[in-house]
């Protein structure tokens, strides 16, 4: 189910947290499933355990995954915010896209944020 492109210059986080959205928009995860765990799934995909750690620390502060003692890593996310998931999997494709094509014209994520923080107040 999880799945990483080395060739994607998108962190490896980024690309579990994007993988998880999509599984739970495509219903292959399911509320109250359990993930593997940290450890385990750095092994399986062949990455640090701390790039694994970022991600479910992530996905855990979108609400997506909470840490349940004694059980591990379990999907929260309720039938209703699987939709919500695709949509903001969808926009994190749509992020990387579009970082990669700035970083390619020279700009920077700084120089990103700050051209559109600039858009929103002015």
């Amino acid at each position: 189910m999880f799945y990483i492109d080395p060739s994607d210059p998108t962190p490896v986080e980024a690309q579990i947290v994007r993988t998880v959205h999509a599984a739970l928009g495509a219903g292959a995860l399911s509320p109250g499933q359990m993930l593997p765990t940290v450890r385990q799934l750095a092994v399986d995909l062949r990455v640090g355990a701390n790039a694994v750690a970022r991600a479910y620390a992530e996905l855990e502060r979108q609400q997506v995954l909470e840490t349940v003692a004694g059980v591990g890593t379990v999907v929260r996310a309720s039938p209703d915010d699987i939709h919500r998931a695709d949509l903001h999997a969808r926009l994190s494709a749509l992020e990387d896209a579009f970082l990669r094509e700035a970083a390619a014209l020279g700009f920077s994520l700084d120089d990103v944020i700050i051209h559109l923080d600039s858009r929103r107040t002015g």
